[in-house]
């Protein structure tokens, strides 16, 4: 997933005074007398907005903020094991470089287009720890600049043979020309670590770039309007020249949207608008917004949480706009009292919101569900007087990590391997199942299940996207290889499953709990081979659902082999009917998307 790129911190403004004051007294306890006159000027700067302090930065306190930086931090690779070698970073090729080395043949009623995948590529050699006088701060596994993988299908003629090419260029966002300038890591690591580490991160970036993280862009890809934009939810996207990889600018709607951008937007039924949310770690935390077809705001509206959530997806149906408000929660006040910034609390509240598609805040209905974390919808849609909500369901987050000290790779087995208690906190927590809730618009109640069992654990779910909001027979997940998972610390897909939603399979009790689940069909790779990016690309004129492909990025570990792999998505277990070996290795990342010749032209 990725899932981002969960950096939900952005400046917009200043940070309220009474925080920052308590954040300074927090900080003073573990300072040496020497250095508490530079944080006491820190304070008197922090309540002046981001514009002023860029323009303090012109001054001599830049410098001197570099310098104090430069002396009191170091900047450290964080250790990598054999077993985490693809998720290292690999370096630009600047020119399309045509694929000559193909198994299989693909098909004549392909689509011509471009299949686009987005993951991190750190700069400098990985992710990275700052380690200082306050402890140390890490980069989490879900960081890094953003990268394109771009493989591109085009046909001689109309009858004619493909021609097919590869390249892969950086997202280049302002932070990242910014980083590339200065030619070091500039960022301190502001998501992870000892809290008083992570503080100081956070104050030092602001006053130094007037933002708190890079802007990553790294989790996802989407096409509206007939432009194609990059996205990780702590800032707005960045529009690509889908030709050449190229960054142009920042996509702020106009100027209509001037907060972060949900990784997953969503387009209506129809209408084609785009449903976008942005979560943040001040008021407002949870902003929705509408963008009408031809990428102008039409609404925009503050649903006045109560609390500062990372919400990483968001539904539609015909009608409404679906929220989840699950209790990964992010929390400065608990930063401050050394706690940490991002953390999922299993006594918390989870709750689906249901609301009309230019509702505001009143109007949204809330179903209280059971506690859980749902980074990804499968889809919604509306069925007689229910919304039919499908997602991948936790029963913790795997962001930003274990806290206590625990050893990353232990919590990482624990997570992955499931008990028979469904509802265990010990073991299990990790696993992911497809989970579908029921809630009646009428009534207010809530039918919640499972749709799949204990066998495996699945995430980055994805449909044919003309049914989005729409039901559907048909869904594609991947799956965790557990125990691959377990031994990297990372997430590992061995194998793909198609889910028919429509046919029940098999009877699984847990704790005198009977749960009738789906039919689930594999598509499962060679030993030591795991996917990422993969979605469905429907065939040109075809009629049924999953009349097309699943196309995915799969590495081979043995060989450091990346390929493409095309699968018949009506014959899911069979052999994949083309593969695709690429010029390079390419590192497992998050979201991907095909985008069809016309969307490539515009």
């Amino acid at each position: 997933m990725a899932v981002s790129s969960y950096n939900v911190l952005q400046v917009n403004g200043s940070f309220r005074t009474c925080l920052i004051s308590h954040s300074f007294n927090h900080l003073k306890t573990s300072l040496s007398s020497t250095v508490k006159p530079f944080f006491k000027e820190l304070q008197q700067l922090l309540p002046m907005k981001v514009d002023h302090v860029s323009k303090t930065m012109k001054n001599t306190s830049g410098k001197m903020l570099d310098a104090v930086v430069d002396s009191m931090f170091q900047f450290v690779d964080q250790p990598s094991l054999p077993s985490q070698k693809n998720f290292l970073p690999v370096e630009e090729i600047e020119e399309l470089v045509e694929i000559t080395c193909t198994s299989g043949e693909i098909p004549a009623d392909f689509a011509e287009g471009v299949f686009v995948r987005n993951g991190s590529n750190p700069l400098f050699g990985g992710l990275k720890s700052a380690v200082s006088i306050f402890g140390q701060s890490h980069d989490t596994w879900v960081e890094g600049e953003g990268m394109l993988h771009a493989v591109y299908f085009e046909k001689e003629h109309e009858h004619g043979s493909w021609i097919i090419s590869y390249k892969n260029r950086y997202v280049e966002s302002k932070t990242f020309r910014l980083e590339k300038q200065r030619n070091k890591p500039g960022f301190l690591p502001a998501l992870s670590g000892d809290a008083s580490a992570v503080l100081a991160a956070i104050l030092l970036n602001t006053l130094r770039f007037g933002v708190v993280n890079k802007h990553m862009s790294n989790t996802n890809v989407f096409e509206h309007s007939g432009k194609v934009y990059t996205i990780a939810e702590n800032y707005v996207p960045q529009e690509v020249d889908i030709s050449t990889l190229e960054t142009i600018c920042d996509w702020d709607v106009n100027g209509a949207w001037d907060r972060p951008f949900t990784s997953h937007p969503k387009k209506a039924p129809n209408s084609r608008e785009l449903v976008a949310m942005g979560t943040d770690a001040t008021k407002p935390y949870y902003v929705l917004g509408v963008i009408s077809a031809d990428g102008k705001k039409v609404h925009k509206v503050d649903l006045k949480l109560k609390r500062s959530v990372l919400s990483h997806d968001i539904g539609v149906t015909q009608k409404y706009n679906v929220i989840i408000d699950h209790p990964l929660i992010v929390d400065l006040k608990r930063l401050t009292m050394g706690g940490q910034l991002m953390k999922y609390i299993k006594e918390e509240y989870a709750r689906i919101g249901v609301m009309p598609r230019y509702g505001d805040a009143g109007s949204v209905k809330w179903f209280e569900v059971q506690p859980n974390c749902t980074f990804h919808i499968l889809n919604c849609f509306e069925n007689a007087n229910e919304v039919v909500v499908r997602g991948c369901r936790a029963l913790r987050s795997f962001i930003p990590g274990p806290d206590g000290g625990k050893n990353k790779h232990e919590w990482y087995s624990e997570g992955f391997n499931f008990s028979d208690d469904r509802d265990s906190a010990e073991v299990g927590y990790l696993f992911t199942c497809l989970y579908e809730w029921r809630l009646n618009m009428l009534s207010g109640e809530v039918e919640e299940r499972n749709l799949t069992g204990t066998e495996f654990s699945m995430d980055f779910p994805f449909i044919n996207e003309e049914f989005t909001g729409l039901k559907h027979k048909y869904g594609y997940t991947q799956v965790i290889d557990s125990r691959a998972s377990s031994l990297c610390g990372m997430g590992k897909y061995g194998s793909l499953a198609k889910l028919y939603l429509e046919e029940s399979n098999s009877t699984e009790c847990v704790e005198g709990r009977c749960e009738q689940l789906i039919r689930v069909e594999y598509h499962k790779f060679e030993d030591n081979n795991f996917c990422s990016g993969s979605t469905f690309v429907p065939r040109n004129g075809g009629i049924e659902e999953d009349d097309g492909w699943i196309i995915t990025f799969v590495h081979n570990e043995e060989t450091h082999v990346t390929q493409v792999h095309v699968i018949d998505a009506q014959k899911f277990e069979s052999e994949a009917i083309a593969k695709l070996t690429l010029p390079q290795r390419v590192p497992y990342g998050f979201h991907a998307t095909f985008l069809s010749m016309p969307a490539c032209q515009s």
